[in-house]
């Protein structure tokens, strides 16, 4: 009998990316609504993808 696999938690797994270089990327926050308040630097650089740290990777990578 096999041992039972760990299964993948949903809710990560929908709000992190895995590239195929091994790099996990997600979508920065407070960028859909409420922008006026803002810098337009803030606004342009929360558009851009952010990347976990490599300690964060290897601690998520089991999880996803």
């Amino acid at each position: 009998m096999a041992k039972c696999k760990q299964k993948t938690h949903r809710a990560t797994k929908k709000v992190l990316n895995v590239r195929n270089s091994g790099s996990i990327t997600y979508k920065k926050s407070g960028g859909n609504h409420k922008t006026a308040k803002d810098s337009a630097k803030q606004t342009r650089q929360r558009r851009n993808q952010g990347s976990l740290s490599k300690g964060d990777r290897s601690r998520l990578q089991s999880v996803i």
